[in-house]
């Protein structure tokens, strides 16, 4: 608990407008130790928190990977989308989240899908797959962001199609390829991943994007505004509706276009990851492969 909550800390500090470039390194210092010191003792422990031993099994590693990097997609997109919907769109809570619900839909039929393709194909492609199909419903998102609700609403439906795959397939690679006796410690940890996913992508999305926007946001030449409109659209906004009409106009077009430039970071940044984790898992799954065939090579 110590190392994530400092370690979220000293990155919201570090990506903060007015943020404490000493108290960030402080912070993250505090939660390397903390982490360092945590391993430590759950690798000397007769029993373990955690056996970490488990992450040496490949099927486990990438069905926690697939867990963690699933949950922090979601909770950040679902977090910066429903911003940009009522922020920038002007949509009401509840249309923003009529938008968002294409995602757990498609999820919810995908997981089942997913289900029957386990004993037909290696269960490590699959995550790959998945994987990139959640970057491709990202990516197509993205280029339809100003095309029309239609191309936007098949991104997101891929997305959360990628994620329902992407959800079931962890949950069996990490249950079936844990030994019998720790199928507990295997459950826990599976929750762990999803928990820790869902805390961090909101944390680390919503710092990168806040500092995103802190940087490309440019208060218009001639307005006298208050400089915490650079921290946030909100600040912005909330601004703008004080002065007069052009000078609210012109204040609302700046703050929006940095929260667009924040936005697409954001998702080129998150289509990034999934691939490098989908790339990652033919990668480890090509490793254990060949470590498989080893031994029939030399029988």
């Amino acid at each position: 608990m110590i190392a994530l909550v400092t370690l979220i800390y000293a990155i919201k500090e570090f990506t903060r407008r007015e943020g404490s470039v000493t108290f960030a390194v402080i912070g993250a210092a505090v939660g390397i130790m903390a982490l360092v010191i945590f391993i430590r003792r759950q690798n000397r422990s007769s029993d373990p928190l955690i056996d970490l031993s488990l992450f040496k099994i490949p099927l486990f590693t990438t069905g926690f990977i697939t867990a963690l990097v699933g949950l922090f997609s979601m909770t950040g997109i679902q977090y910066i989308v429903t911003q940009r919907l009522q922020l920038v769109e002007g949509f009401s809570p509840l249309i923003s989240g009529v938008y968002t619900l294409t995602i757990p839909f498609a999820s919810v039929i995908a997981a089942p899908v997913t289900g029957m393709l386990l004993n037909r194909f290696k269960v490590i492609y699959i995550k790959s797959a998945v994987l990139f199909l959640t970057a491709v419903g990202l990516g197509i998102y993205l280029v339809q962001l100003d095309s029309g609700i239609a191309g936007q609403v098949f991104g997101l439906t891929l997305f959360g199609a990628g994620l329902g795959g992407g959800m079931t397939v962890a949950s069996h690679s990490i249950m079936s390829s844990a030994p019998y006796e720790k199928a507990g410690m295997a459950a826990s940890m599976e929750s762990v991943g999803y928990e820790v996913g869902g805390a961090t992508g909101i944390a680390m999305i919503g710092s990168l994007s806040g500092l995103v926007y802190t940087l490309t946001m440019k208060i218009p030449t001639g307005l006298n505004v208050p400089v915490n409109v650079k921290d946030s659209l909100d600040e912005a906004l909330i601004v703008a509706e004080r002065l007069t009409v052009s000078a609210s106009e012109t204040l609302k077009q700046a703050a929006r276009f940095a929260f667009d430039q924040s936005f697409s970071a954001v998702i080129v940044a998150l289509i990034v990851l999934l691939l490098v984790a989908s790339l990652s898992m033919l990668w480890i799954g090509s490793r254990s492969m060949k470590k498989a065939e080893e031994p029939r090579r030399l029988g």
